[in-house]
């Protein structure tokens, strides 16, 4: 009889991580569908927007660096409990903001608190399976992603056109409060890292994994990483209405069609990682994503039918390259550094991911509240760039990674 992959309590984990990623992406991506409606709404720029999606990127960043000396000192359910209410806490505070300088606030309590969370998931899925299956486990939880657009967006644009933009967070503290409920009761304690003595610190835990160089490696790859969906994304609505000719009442049906592709497609890129190898995968969603990014931002006024052609393409090369690099980096931290690295990795990925949003805002001209955003070309050689260096950063980190793997194996 063919062993089962995955125990029962197993998959529970992998449901239960795949909605707390779902709550955490959708509080996050939503505001790029909602910069068509935010921006006029508030009488703010495009600069502007970028730093309420910056302000929840840094204040993630800084208390994943504050969080890292601490993360591998308690409990991880306790941790992931803790910050998941906090980041609650937050996503209320922006369903009851009343004007921009109360919304930057908000997202930035909601950053100090969500930012930490993917960091304790991917240190829990590290713990709780092996390496020969996290693909697999990635491409579920991941797949998140992908059900934020289909369910999520279009919902949330709905409600924000019925109601308003409020009431998309309202929906997102609703969801994210039933998830807590069944974290608290059937969620076991996480703690066998705690069994590994360690007379560090806090601070020196944090110092001595940030010193680490094959952290290092990752770290740096990590900052690349970041930068093709925090540059494109924020903005995506107001180019797709100001420079496509695409009505914003149609996004709802783009996001729903790209969503629907990107969560059949995410379970399947999760096993080809474990089959055919996490880094080649990563290099075919790599060529595959700039080709589509070069023909995206040089698009002028387009059908909606080949819109959410080329999106649905776009996402699906980017879930190659997420799925795949975050299950080849947990490969890399000690079992007593996995949460101190996630979480230090979790903030190099906002702090840089803040500071492409910000760069982007700054690139992106636009002359009037309707007009076309200029330099969006530029936006995606800039993008391309950072994608070509990654794959070559990548290849160092798989090279090591085989080189430590293939001696345990033997």
């Amino acid at each position: 009889m063919k062993e089962k992959l995955f125990t029962r309590y197993e998959v529970f984990m992998i449901t239960v991580l795949s909605f707390l990623q779902f709550t955490i992406v959708l509080d996050f991506i939503v505001l790029s569908p909602l910069s068509a409606v935010l921006m006029p709404a508030l009488k703010i720029k495009p600069a502007q927007f970028g730093m309420v999606v910056s302000a929840y990127a840094f204040s993630a960043g800084i208390s994943g660096l504050l969080a890292a000396g601490f993360a591998d000192k308690f409990d991880r359910k306790k941790m992931l409990l803790f910050f998941y209410a906090g980041f609650i806490i937050g996503t209320l505070l922006c369903a009851l903001a009343p004007d921009y300088k109360f919304l930057m606030a908000a997202r930035i309590v909601t950053g100090l608190f969500g930012g930490v969370i993917s960091a304790i998931s991917f240190a829990i899925i590290t713990d709780l399976f092996r390496m020969e299956v996290r693909g697999r486990v990635m491409g579920f939880v991941q797949s998140a992603f992908a059900a934020s657009q289909v369910l999520g967006v279009p919902v949330g644009l709905f409600l924000a056109d019925r109601w308003g933009w409020h009431a998309t967070f309202l929906m997102i503290v609703v969801i994210s409060t039933v998830v807590g409920i069944f974290m608290v009761i059937y969620i076991k304690p996480i703690d066998a890292h705690l069994q590994i003595k360690s007379e560090r610190k806090p601070f020196q835990h944090l110092m001595k994994t940030i010193s680490a160089v094959p952290y290092l490696k990752a770290f740096a790859a990590t900052t690349l990483l970041a930068t093709g969906g925090f540059m494109l994304m924020p903005f995506a609505s107001a180019y797709g209405v100001n420079n496509l000719g695409i009505p914003f009442s149609k996004f709802q049906l783009v996001y729903f069609v790209t969503g629907i592709f990107s969560v059949a497609c995410g379970p399947l890129i999760g096993k080809l990682s474990d089959v055919i190898g996490k880094y080649k995968v990563f290099v075919v969603g790599s060529i595959w994503s700039i080709i589509i990014v070069l023909i995206y931002c040089n698009l002028g006024v387009t059908p909606l039918w080949l819109f959410m052609l080329i999106s649905v393409l776009m996402f699906v090369g980017v879930s190659s390259r997420m799925i795949s690099s975050s299950a080849l980096l947990t490969a890399i931290p000690l079992p007593q550094d996995r949460g101190a690295f996630m979480s230090i990795n979790s903030a190099v990925q906002q702090i840089s991911g803040g500071i492409a949003t910000a760069i982007a805002g700054m690139i992106i001209v636009q002359r009037t509240e309707t007009s076309a955003l200029e330099n969006y070309d530029i936006l995606g050689f800039v993008v391309v760039g950072a994608m070509t260096l990654t794959i070559f950063m990548m290849y160092f980190i798989h090279r090591d990674i085989t080189a430590k793997t293939q001696p345990q194996a033997a």
